[in-house]
């Protein structure tokens, strides 16, 4: 299987109205679980790394990513989500990442754009796509009132912005929070959504898919929604099933007994979310006709190293 560029995955999946899902690799126990429901059901599927994940797991571990994509048998990238500076750009390009995010939506427009528009020339050089952010997503660490007072994203910036930048994808603030929500209520502002995918039509990235109502996820996904990410909704009950299992059995300590719950706990969510952004049996749409896949001409098997 080719290493797909996550450019080509989000491409296709904006062109047939269907959602790759980004899922969080925490740890690499995570990775064997993705693609296990990523093949049962025929879908494309992102595993994109956060920056203190990438720290805690190291370098040597995105090389396990890439072997694991490339064994699949469906389309898989590899991005780093949420990029905190030129610095974590470089690393990721340098590891072989297909797709690199990189967050300056913190700072004022003019700085976003000077540091996306780095971003892109040290990615673009080894064809490595480009996510940027532009508005403020929530967080699960403020308060409700403060996260209803986020930044949205304006259209009319937004053009300005993709146009300064040369991104590949834009990761949009439509309402959505960062883990649970705090008042544990959700606001979806498909309205704002519209106007944005008309005004840009590209990709769109949804930050914040945990803890919504599908109903709101299956409508963003049909305006513009191309990729969504995942993080707390296979975590939180990866994480507690071990604890519970742990609690019940404390004379226990083989680790494929005490994650054996947890693994298909965490393999039926994903399944559960590829049905929900309508990518089950998308896979097909990768090798048709219409469709010519790019070998990666950055990536070379030959400097990674087996873990």
């Amino acid at each position: 299987m080719v290493l797909v560029s996550s450019k080509e995955l989000v491409d296709v999946a904006y062109k047939n109205h269907f959602a790759v899902g980004a899922f969080n690799v925490g740890e690499t126990i995570f990775v064997k679980n993705i693609l296990k429901a990523a093949e049962k059901l025929n879908a494309p599927v992102i595993l994109q790394v956060y920056p203190l994940e990438y720290d805690l797991m190291g370098s040597d571990a995105i090389s396990y990513l890439l072997r694991m994509a490339m064994k699949s048998t469906v389309p898989v990238a590899v991005h780093l989500d949420h990029g905190r500076d030129i610095f974590d750009v470089a690393r990721a390009v340098r590891d072989q990442m297909n797709s690199v995010m990189i967050d300056a939506s913190g700072l004022p427009f003019d700085e976003n754009v000077a540091v996306t528009k780095k971003s892109v020339e040290i990615a673009h050089r080894e064809g490595v796509a480009v996510e940027a952010e532009l508005g403020s997503i929530g967080n699960r660490k403020a308060s409700a009132a403060n996260n209803m007072g986020r930044v949205y994203t304006d259209p009319e910036s937004a053009k300005d912005f993709v146009a300064k930048t040369n991104i590949d994808f834009l990761a949009v603030s439509i309402g959505t929070v960062h883990g649970p929500y705090p008042s544990g209520d959700s606001e979806i502002r498909i309205d704002i959504l519209k106007t944005l995918n008309a005004a840009l039509k590209m990709p769109l990235v949804l930050h914040g898919g945990s803890d919504n109502p599908d109903n709101k996820i299956r409508e963003a996904v049909q305006n513009g929604i191309a990729k969504v990410n995942i993080s707390t909704d296979i975590k939180m009950p990866f994480y507690h099933a071990i604890k519970d299992k742990v609690i019940s059995n404390p004379d226990e300590y083989e680790p494929w007994i005490i994650t054996k719950e947890a693994n298909e706990i965490q393999q039926k969510i994903v399944g559960d979310k590829i049905k929900l952004f309508n990518s089950e049996n998308k896979a097909q749409l990768y090798f048709s006709k219409n469709t010519s896949l790019t070998p990666l001409h950055h990536f070379s098997e030959d400097k990674l190293d087996f873990i």
